[in-house]
């Protein structure tokens, strides 16, 4: 009787990689763990790197101190400077790729200057090809800073609408948490979370405590905290099942939220 692993590569050598009975043999092997001890916290870009001295410096002490009981990814966003760069790409008819390298300089620059600022703790900044040495890193000082930006260039996926690359830094850091097969996935923002609405603009802005990915699209909140893909990498995903965002402009979030506290919004695959 043949095994599974000789009847898949049976078929891989046969069928077209987009075969139905091809894709079900892959389901049937479950997935290997790269760092399920390790969180993936996204910093980000506008809420907080923009914000400067008054918000990363209280957070940065933060992370120093949690790194002694958590193993951290820390990925930056990129912000208002993305945005800028958006608006002139986007209005000179530049594709969604080009407008998706753009966006990744700026999320690295963030991540260059946050790696500064731990520096002198031993937590370094590491580029695209260096996250093959992210265990090395978290071995030694149990934190490593990456850009959050998906690498994906001119191979980024084209939005339905307009050019602006509609896997940013929340998708990519997702997506960091979710192929390591990570523990936790926590996105540090300047609100309490998800709202009916949006709080800097509307009195009646009701906060939401806990939600899934269908009750989000049902209400029409998809874009509301969070981009929109990440959405749907978490109805599909097979590890990092729910997500957390947290206010990090409140002192101790951050540490509650990675010591499995309910702080802010949680975000539920089911």
């Amino acid at each position: 009787m043949a095994t599974p692993t000789a009847e898949l590569e049976a078929l891989l050598m046969q069928r077209s990689m987009s075969d139905p009975e091809l894709i079900a043999a892959t389901e049937a092997a479950s997935d290997y763990r790269i760092l399920p001890d390790a969180n993936v916290i996204k910093i980000g870009g506008q809420s907080m790197i923009d914000r400067g001295r008054a918000a990363v410096y209280p957070l940065v002490d933060e992370i120093v101190a949690a790194r002694k009981d958590h193993t951290l990814l820390i990925g930056t966003g990129a912000g208002t400077r993305a945005r800028h760069l958006y608006s002139i790409a986007a209005g000179l008819n530049l594709p969604a790729g080009v407008l998706s390298q753009l966006g990744a300089s700026v999320a690295s620059q963030n991540a260059e200057m946050l790696g500064q600022l731990l520096a002198k703790y031993g937590i370094s900044s590491v580029g695209d090809a260096g996250l093959s040495s992210v265990p090395l890193y978290l071995k030694e000082v149990n934190a490593v800073v990456f850009s959050g930006m998906p690498p994906y260039g001119l191979w980024m996926r084209p939005s339905a609408d307009g050019v602006i690359p509609p896997y940013r830094t929340d998708a990519g850091c997702y997506l960091v948490a979710e192929q390591f097969g990570c523990k936790a996935m926590i996105y540090v923002k300047d609100e309490n979370g998800l709202y009916t609405e949006n709080p800097k603009t509307s009195k009646n802005a009701t906060f939401i405590p806990k939600i899934s990915v269908d009750e989000m699209k049902a209400k029409g909140l998809q874009d509301s905290i969070l981009e929109f893909p990440v959405l749907d990498l978490l109805k599909a995903a097979r590890h990092v099942r729910e997500v957390q965002v947290v206010n990090g402009l409140v002192p101790g979030n951050l540490t509650r939220a990675l010591a499995g506290e309910h702080v802010g919004t949680i975000i539920t695959a089911n």
